[in-house]
C-alpha cells in the first residue's frame, strides 16, 4: 500500500465529505477515477477506511450535552481490563472509551440529555461498572476544535 500524499489527501478529503462521487475524489486528488478507486478499494480493504456515516451534531438533533468522565479501576489485572471493557461496551450512552496512561485508567465520553439524564446513568450505568473506584465527571461546554483525521502522515 502506497502511503504517500496522495493518499493521505483521499483519505482527509473523504473524512470531510464521505458522500464525494468517485470522479470528484480523483479529480481532486489529481488521479484517474480507475486509480483513485482502486487506491480507495484498497484502503478499504486494509482496514483503513473502516466505513462511512454521518456525522450528527448531537447538541442540534437531540440537545446532548457531552461528559467527559475519567474513570479510575481499583487495580489493573487482565482479569479486571477485561471484565470492564466487557460491560461499558454495554452502555449505550458511552460513545467513546479510551484506555489511558496517567491518573485515570479510561476515557469516556458520555452524551446525556441533561443533568438528570446523567444522575441516571452516572448511578445505574457508571457506578455499577465492575471494578471503578473513582468517577471523575466534566461537562463540555462546547467543542473548540473537533478532527476526524490526524494532520500527520503515517
Amino acid at each position: 500500500m502506497i502511503f504517500d500524499r496522495i493518499t493521505e489527501s483521499i483519505l482527509r478529503i473523504l473524512q470531510h465529505d464521505g458522500r464525494l462521487s468517485n470522479a470528484d475524489l480523483a479529480q481532486r486528488v489529481g488521479l484517474s477515477p480507475s486509480a483513485c478507486l482502486r487506491r480507495v478499494r484498497l484502503l478499504e480493504e486494509r482496514g483503513i477506511i473502516r466505513g462511512y456515516r454521518a456525522v450528527i451534531d448531537e447538541r442540534s438533533a437531540h440537545k446532548l450535552t457531552t461528559v467527559i468522565v475519567q474513570i479510575t479501576l481499583e487495580r489493573l489485572t487482565d482479569e479486571t481490563l477485561r471484565r470492564f471493557e466487557t460491560r461499558i461496551r454495554e452502555c449505550p450512552d458511552v460513545r467513546e472509551c479510551y484506555l489511558m496512561t496517567g491518573e485515570a485508567d479510561y476515557l469516556l465520553h458520555v452524551a446525556a440529555r441533561d443533568l438528570a439524564d446523567y444522575e441516571r446513568i452516572h448511578k445505574e450505568e457508571l457506578s455499577r461498572l465492575p471494578g471503578v473506584v473513582r468517577i471523575q465527571s466534566n461537562f463540555a461546554i462546547r467543542p473548540v476544535v473537533q478532527r476526524w483525521i490526524s494532520q500527520y502522515s503515517a
